[in-house]
């Protein structure tokens, strides 16, 4: 019996819509340069381990594109007044909060009220999303209808730790009326399923926590990009305590 043994360049790159590139019955996901040659069975093993290291740089890489062009591509959610639902903010015009731990943020609009402290009520609107799966909707507070069927904001108190640290972080330096679209990095996001705000919709619930703390995913190295969040948070109000 005869084995096929291929191999591939680890310099090679992908191209804009990569198409599978096929040489001498060898398969790769992208316009890889490579050679193939009969081998006995006892290599096999090597040949294999080789490609998915390939595969799986080459899978990290285009995580990392894609979630350049998806937040290049996210427009505001469409209860904002302002700016237009069209508008578009590449990722360079986002700003690392200093001493934030990598959170970067852009104000869509800065508010003219106060400022909160640790240890006030804080009342926000969000829009959460989730990189890792094409900035899926996982959560809105403007689905939070009271029973005159407005908009039920977020209130926690700001500093008491029971909130990931990317939205407390995030609003700590806002001003009351202020928008602001927030990345919010693994590290600062969801560490474990009890964190606040969770899904008040099981199946919502369900996908986001799979997906972050998915450990075939995570031993992979996804780690980076699994957790990564996306939040635009509109301060509502805050009350000292």
């Amino acid at each position: 019996m005869i084995l096929i043994k291929c191999s591939a360049s680890t310099s090679a790159t992908c191209v804009k819509d990569p198409l599978p590139h096929t040489k001498d019955n060898c398969k790769y996901p992208c316009y890889i340069f490579a050679t193939c040659s009969s081998s006995s069975s006892s290599s096999l093993s090597s040949s294999i381990a080789t490609a998915r290291v390939i595969r799986r740089s080459l899978s990290l890489s285009l995580i990392s594109t894609a979630f350049s062009a998806f937040i290049l591509s996210l427009p505001p959610p469409p209860s904002y007044p302002f700016p237009s639902p069209s508008s578009k903010f590449p990722v360079s015009d986002f700003f690392e909060l200093p001493n934030s731990g990598g959170l970067k943020a852009l104000d869509l609009l800065v508010g003219s009220g106060e400022v909160p402290e640790d240890g006030d009520q804080v009342a926000i609107h969000y829009y959460g999303r989730l990189a890792a799966k094409q900035g899926w909707r996982f959560d809105s507070t403007y689905d939070h209808k009271d029973e005159n069927g407005d908009p039920n904001p977020f209130v926690f108190v700001l500093g008491a730790g029971k909130v990931i640290s990317g939205i407390e972080v995030a609003v700590r330096s806002m001003k009351v009326g202020g928008i602001r679209r927030v990345i919010i990095p693994p590290s600062l996001g969801y560490q474990n399923t009890s964190q606040e705000p969770i899904p008040p919709n099981f199946f919502d619930r369900q996908r986001l926590f799979t997906t972050i703390f998915n450990p075939t995913r995570l031993a992979n190295g996804e780690g980076s990009t699994l957790g990564t969040l996306i939040f635009d948070i509109e301060l509502v109000s805050l009350r000292h305590q």
